[in-house]
C-alpha cells in the first residue's frame, strides 16, 4: 500500500514558516511501498491503528474523513500525538512535521513541549534553520522568562542521543537571548558546557548584544576568546556595549589591544566608537577616528557620515553638518533619507523650520521621497513655533502625496491646538483623523482631557473618558489624574469625592498617584481629617503610600499647627521603608519657623544633613525666614552666602524674605543694599521686592525717601503693582499731603494699574472698591464721580 502525501497537500498543511521551506526534493512523498506489516501486526491500539489508517490512505484523505474526526474527540490527547510523530520522525519527517501542522492549524490543537521539541529535531536534521528559529522562539514565547530550567531538562532526559541535539540547544539559547530572557540564555549555556556542547558565534553575538548594558559582557566575551570562535562582528558588538555603558576609555583600549594589533581595523569598530563618542557629546573625538579611518586606507560609508552629522547637529553644529554632505557627495557616498532628515532634525533643534524646507527641496532633487519621520519633524517645528495652520497644510500634503498618515503627527497638531485652547479646529482635526482610518489611542484621548480641564471643560472631559472606555481604550490613570487635580484645584471636592469613588470601583483604578491627588487637594482646603481617611482606606486596600503622600499630610498638619502629629507622620515614613526628601525635611522645618521654634528648625537641618538630603534652596529660604524673625541677621547672610557657594542662586523669595525682616527691623539702608545686591548678581527684584520697599520707607524712611524710589522706578519704567501706589498714596494722605496723594495717583492713572475715570477740583477719583466712600471724602471729594 502506498504512503502518499501530495506536495501541495503538505504546503497547505504546514504553517506558512515551515511550508514555504519544502522543494519537490523534500516534500513527504514517500514512492516506496510500505507493507503494512513491516510496521505493525495488528492495529490494535490508537496509535498504531492511526499509523496503519495514514499508510493505506495518505495523510489528507485520512484526516479529511468523519472517521478521524470521531477519533479526535475522543482518543486523541498529547501522548498519543507525541507517540504517532515520534514514529512519523524515523518512517517520514516531511509527514511528521504534515501530521503536527494539520492538528495545531486544522483543529487547533495544542502539542506538549515535547511534541514541538520533536518538530524542532526534525527541522534541524532537515537544516531548516530559519523555521526552526521561529518554532522555538514560539516555545520560548509561550513558556515565558524562568522557563530555562525546564526546558534544559526536557531536552536532557527526551531527546539527549537524538541527531542535531546540539543545534537544537544551541537554537534555543539564541531565542531567549533574542526575546530579552539573558539569564534564561545564560543558563542554558552553562548547561550547554556541562554536556560538552559547542554554542555558535551567532548565540554569543546576541548575548553580547543583549547584555551590552551590563557587566555580564566581559564575561561573555572572555568565553567567546576561551572557545576562539568569534566572527568580524563580535569586538564591534563588545565595543558597542563598552561606548554605551560610558567606558569610552575602555572601549577605545580594547580596540587597540585586539582589532588594530591582530586582523586591523574595520568599519565597523570605527562607526561603533565614533557613534559612542557622539552619544556623549565628544565630536570633536568622533572627528578624530573619520580622519584616522581615511588614514588606514578605509573610505567611510554612509552610516559614517550619518553617524557624525548627526553628532554635529547634536551640538548645534549646523553648518559643519552640511559641509559633511558635500563632501561625501564628493567621495561619491550619496545621501539617504537619514541623512536628510538628521539635518531637518538639526533645524529643527534650533528652531529654523524655513531653512528646513530648503532642505526638502533638495532631497526630493535627489529623487528622495519625505517619510513619516520628515513631515513628523516639520510638523514638530512648526507647532513649537506656534504656526499651527502651517502644521495642519503638511498633514494634508502628506496624504496628498501618498504617504500612509500616522497618529504621531496628527498627535503633535492636536495637541498644539489645545494649548492654544482651539477645541473646535482639534474636534474637526479628530474627525478628519478618523476619516483617514486613524482612530484615536490613549495619547490622542489623554490631550484632549488635558486640554478641557485646563479650561476648565470638566464635565466634557469625564464625557470623553466614558467614550474612551466605549471605544474599548481605558483611560490611565494619568487621565483620570488630570480630571481629579483640576476638580481640586477649582476647590470642587465634592464633584472630586464622587468622581474618585467611582473610580475605586473598577480595580484597574486603583493608583497611589490618583490617593495622592485627593489627599493633596483635602489638605489644601484645610479638611485633615478626610486626608488621613484616605490614608487609611489606602492602607487597607493594599496599596503602598508613596513619599508625596506623606509630604502632603505633614504639609497638612503644619498648616494646622499640629507640630507634633506633624513630626510623628514624619517617623512614620521610615516604618513604610521610605526615606525622606527635601520636600518633606523644608515642610516640616517652615512648620518650625512660623511656630517661631528655632532650635527644632536647626536640628532638622542637622539631621538632613547626616542623613546626605541635600537642601534645596527653598530650604535655605526658609532657614532665613527663621533666622530673620529672630533678628539674627549676621547668620542668615551667612546662609545666603552658603547658597552660592554649593551652587544654588537665591531667587527673589530669598531676598525678598531678608528684606521684609529688615524693613521691619527699621533697618532700611541694609534693605536697600539687599536690593542692589539682587541686580549685581542679575536678579531682577519683583513688584513684591518694591512693595516691601516702598512699605517699609513710607513706615520708618520719611515719604520722600519713598517718593524718590517711586520716581526712580518710573524713570526706569518697571512695572509696579497697584500695591504700590496705593501704599504710597496712604502714607501721604495719612500725612494730610492730598496734593503728593493726587501726583502719586496721576502716576497710577497713567500707567492703567486699575479703573479710574476722572478728577474734580482738589478731590482724587478713585474706585470705590479699591478705597471706600469714606477715603473719598476724607480726601474732599468734589466734582463728577464715576465709579469704574
Amino acid at each position: 500500500m502506498l504512503y502518499r502525501l501530495h506536495q501541495c497537500s503538505l504546503r497547505r498543511l504546514l504553517p506558512r514558516c515551515l511550508a514555504n521551506s519544502f522543494t519537490s526534493t523534500s516534500a513527504a512523498i514517500i514512492s516506496d511501498e510500505l507493507p503494512p506489516k513491516t510496521l505493525i501486526q495488528t492495529p490494535n491500539n490508537t496509535v498504531s491503528e492511526i499509523l496503519y489508517n495514514l499508510r493505506r490512505f495518505g495523510l489528507h484523505q485520512f484526516v479529511s474523513g468523519g472517521y478521524f474526526h470521531g477519533l479526535f474527540g475522543s482518543k486523541l490527547d498529547s501522548d498519543t500525538v507525541d507517540q504517532i510523530i515520534g514514529r512519523l520522525k524515523v518512517e517520514s519527517p516531511g509527514s511528521a512535521i504534515g501530521f503536527y501542522s494539520l492538528l495545531k492549524i486544522d483543529y487547533g490543537f495544542r502539542h506538549s513541549t515535547k511534541c514541538v521539541f520533536i518538530v524542532a529535531h526534525i527541522l534541524a536534521d532537515m537544516r531548516q534553520i530559519w523555521h526552526l528559529q521561529d518554532l522555538i522562539k514560539k516555545i520560548i514565547e509561550d513558556e515565558g522568562s524562568g522557563s530555562a530550567p525546564f526546558t534544559c531538562d526536557l531536552l536532557d532526559n527526551s531527546f539527549r542521543d537524538w541527531n542535531s541535539t546540539s543545534l537544537v540547544w544551541d537554537m534555543v539559547a539564541f531565542c531567549y537571548s533574542k526575546c530579552d530572557m539573558a539569564h534564561d540564555a545564560l543558563f542554558v549555556l552553562a548547561k550547554m558546557k556541562i554536556l560538552n556542547m559547542q554554542p555558535s558565534i551567532y548565540t554569543y553575538n546576541s548575548l553580547l548584544q543583549n547584555m551590552k548594558h551590563t557587566d555580564i559582557i566581559w564575561n561573555v566575551y572572555d568565553e567567546i576568546k576561551s572557545r576562539d570562535i568569534q566572527s568580524r562582528f563580535t569586538n564591534p558588538i563588545f565595543i558597542d556595549g563598552l561606548c554605551r555603558q560610558s567606558l569610552l576609555h575602555e572601549a577605545v583600549k580594547f580596540w587597540l589591544e585586539t582589532e588594530r594589533k591582530e586582523s586591523g581595523p574595520c568599519i565597523v569598530s570605527f562607526n561603533t566608537l565614533m557613534s559612542g563618542f557622539c552619544r556623549m557629546g565628544l565630536v570633536h573625538i568622533a572627528k578624530s577616528f573619520f580622519c584616522m579611518m581615511l588614514k588606514y586606507g578605509i573610505l567611510p560609508d554612509i552610516y559614517s557620515y550619518n553617524i557624525l552629522i548627526d553628532g554635529l547637529c547634536m551640538e548645534g553644529s549646523i553648518e559643519e553638518a552640511l559641509m559633511f554632505i558635500d563632501n561625501m557627495e564628493k567621495n561619491g557616498v550619496d545621501p539617504d533619507i537619514v541623512t536628510y532628515n538628521t539635518i531637518l532634525k538639526g533645524f529643527h533643534q534650533l528652531g529654523l523650520v524655513s531653512e528646513a524646507e530648503q532642505i526638502i527641496r533638495n532631497m526630493m532633487v535627489k529623487g528622495l521621497k519625505p517619510d513619516n519621520f520628515t513631515y513628523k519633524v516639520l510638523v514638530c517645528g512648526y507647532c513649537q513655533g506656534g504656526n499651527l495652520d502651517e502644521a495642519h497644510r503638511l498633514l494634508h500634503k502628506m496624504v496628498c502625496q501618498g504617504i500612509p498618515p500616522s497618529i504621531i503627527p496628527y498627535s503633535i497638531v492636536l495637541d498644539g491646538l489645545c494649548k492654544t485652547v482651539q477645541f473646535d479646529k482639534a474636534i474637526k482635526l479628530l474627525e478628519e483623523m478618523e476619516g483617514l482610518g486613524l482612530k484615536p489611542d490613549l495619547v490622542v484621548y489623554s490631550i484632549l482631557i488635558q486640554g478641557l480641564c485646563k479650561i476648565g471643560e470638566v464635565d466634557r472631559a469625564i464625557q470623553l473618558c466614558g467614550e474612551m472606555q466605549s471605544r474599548r481604550i481605558f483611560p490611565n490613570f494619568v487621565s483620570h489624574g488630570t480630571i481629579l487635580s483640576n476638580l481640586c484645584e477649582k476647590g470642587l471636592m465634592p464633584e472630586a469625592i464622587v468622581y474618585f469613588e467611582t473610580l475605586t470601583r473598577c480595580d484597574s483604578s486603583f493608583n497611589v498617584v490618583l490617593y495622592n491627588i485627593m489627599i493633596d487637594g483635602f489638605v489644601k482646603f484645610g479638611n485633615i481629617g478626610d486626608a488621613v481617611q484616605l490614608y487609611t482606606q489606602l492602607l487597607e486596600k493594599g496599596i503602598e503610600p508613596t513619599i508625596i503622600t506623606f509630604n502632603s499630610l505633614i504639609h497638612g498638619f503644619c498648616r494646622s499647627g499640629r507640630l507634633v502629629e506633624a513630626r510623628r507622620w514624619f517617623e512614620t515614613i521610615k516604618v513604610h521603608g521610605l526615606v525622606p526628601n527635601s520636600i518633606t525635611y523644608t515642610t516640616l522645618m517652615d512648620g518650625y519657623c512660623k511656630d517661631e521654634n528655632i532650635t527644632s528648625m536647626l536640628e532638622l537641618l542637622r539631621e538632613m544633613m547626616a542623613e546626605n538630603v541635600n537642601p534645596t534652596h527653598v530650604t535655605y529660604t526658609v532657614l532665613i525666614k527663621g533666622l530673620c524673625n529672630q533678628r539674627m541677621w549676621q547668620e542668615s547672610f551667612q546662609v545666603l552666602a552658603n547658597m552660592y557657594s554649593k551652587g544654588l542662586k537665591p531667587d527673589q523669595v530669598t531676598y525678598n524674605t531678608i528684606i521684609q525682616c529688615l524693613c521691619k527691623a527699621k533697618d532700611l539702608s541694609t534693605a536697600l543694599w539687599l536690593h542692589d545686591e539682587m541686580i549685581r548678581e542679575n536678579l531682577q527684584p519683583s513688584s513684591v521686592t518694591y512693595n516691601i520697599l516702598l512699605n517699609g520707607l513710607c513706615l520708618y524712611g520719611g515719604l520722600k525717601a519713598a517718593d524718590n524710589l517711586m520716581s526712580f522706578l518710573q524713570h526706569q519704567q518697571i512695572s509696579l503693582s497697584k500695591v504700590a501706589y496705593m501704599t504710597l498714596i496712604k502714607a501721604h494722605c495719612v500725612k494730610g499731603d492730598t496734593s503728593a496723594a493726587i501726583n502719586v495717583e496721576n502716576l497710577r492713572w497713567c500707567c492703567n494699574e486699575f479703573s479710574c475715570q476722572g478728577m474734580g477740583g482738589d478731590g482724587l477719583v478713585v474706585s470705590w472698591y479699591g478705597w471706600g466712600w469714606d477715603w473719598w471724602f476724607r480726601l474732599g471729594g468734589v466734582g463728577d464721580f464715576e465709579s469704574g
